[in-house]
């Protein structure tokens, strides 16, 4: 099923369900109140969900209106926690020369994660404000999950058992403030922005097949100003959500409502482009000396949607303009 927030004047915002297809939707407030209210009684909540998308999907919901991304938040405006990785190995090692950062230990063999702002997350048509352009305004498209209640210690082998939906997400970075807080050991605030979400957030099995290994299989096209910058498949990933979620939940319990993400999409292959402009600007000064792609302006807009091999778009898409806050 696939499942949406609209804007109802309240911090959670109301529970929707929306059809395969992104054509309906109609309320599931009767079941619960908001995504987060589901999450935390799941065992209860899902099954009742899953009875009323079968019903639109089948054109047994009468009233059901069109879908309408614009009203949107993120499926969750309010997490139980924010927890982001850093899978794709290619990405970290052009960061580290980004940054001219010494390697990271372990790198390839324990995944990194950093534990950003949970308490204000956006939907995927808002506009998104930024204090300054020379902050180095950056997007990075990824893939995450939400996870139910996760016990401490749970290994690899139990993780996705505590899946319960799959999201797109854009985790902005301001750049130029990036290297400042690094050096200081304690990890980033100011450089990372409020993280956006695609409008839907879907259980595993909307994905079939593209849903395996602990990886959506499935690329990620983002685009600035109507321009293709990248379509990166989530499949190249060094690190699973298994091994993801067992690495945040090795000393400590995951509540539910979590979000963990897999870090900015990010393939070897030429072909494939970038999900954020760091890596277009490492690549352009690895092969001609000096970066030629400007960060993001007031004005641009960011575009990311992941599609599956039939054009689908599971998740719907992320379109958000660049505005001075």
């Amino acid at each position: 099923m696939k499942l949406a927030t609209y804007k109802d004047g309240s911090r959670d915002g109301q529970l929707w369900i929306v059809s395969r297809d992104l054509s309906l939707a109609t309320p599931a407030d009767a079941i619960a109140p908001s995504l987060r209210a589901a999450l935390e009684d799941w065992d209860s909540a899902a099954p009742a969900l899953q009875s009323l998308a079968a019903d639109l999907d089948a054109g047994r919901v009468p009233g059901a209106a069109p879908f309408d991304p614009a009203r949107c938040m993120a499926p969750l405006p309010r997490a139980a926690a924010w927890l982001d990785g850093s899978s794709f190995l290619h990405h970290g090692r052009l960061m580290e020369k980004a940054f001219n950062a010494p390697p990271i230990p372990d790198f390839e063999t324990v995944p990194v994660v950093y534990q950003g702002g949970s308490d204000d997350l956006r939907g995927p048509r808002e506009p998104m404000p930024f204090v300054a352009e020379e902050h180095q305004i950056d997007m990075e498209g990824e893939f995450g999950v939400i996870v139910g209640d996760v016990p401490m210690g749970t290994t690899p082998d139990e993780a996705l058992e505590h899946v319960r939906l799959l999201v797109q997400l854009n985790d902005w970075s301001l750049r130029k403030l990036a290297p400042y807080e690094m050096s200081r050991g304690f990890g980033w605030v100011q450089a990372k922005p409020s993280t956006s979400f695609a409008p839907v957030a879907i259980t595993p099995d909307e994905l079939g097949d593209d849903w395996r290994d602990g990886r959506i299989q499935l690329r990620l096209h983002v685009a600035i100003n109507g321009r293709e910058v990248g379509r990166a498949h989530g499949g190249a990933g060094a690190f699973s959500f298994a091994q993801l979620i067992a690495h945040c939940a090795a000393t400590r319990r995951l509540s539910a409502g979590t979000i963990i993400g897999t870090g900015t999409v990010s393939n070897d292959d030429p072909q494939a482009g970038s999900s954020c402009l760091s890596e277009v600007r490492v690549l352009e000064i690895l092969r001609e000396g000096a970066p030629k792609t400007p960060f993001l302006s007031f004005g641009d807009r960011v575009r990311m949607e992941a599609r599956a091999d039939d054009g689908g778009t599971p998740f719907g898409a992320l379109d958000q303009e660049v505005v001075r806050a």
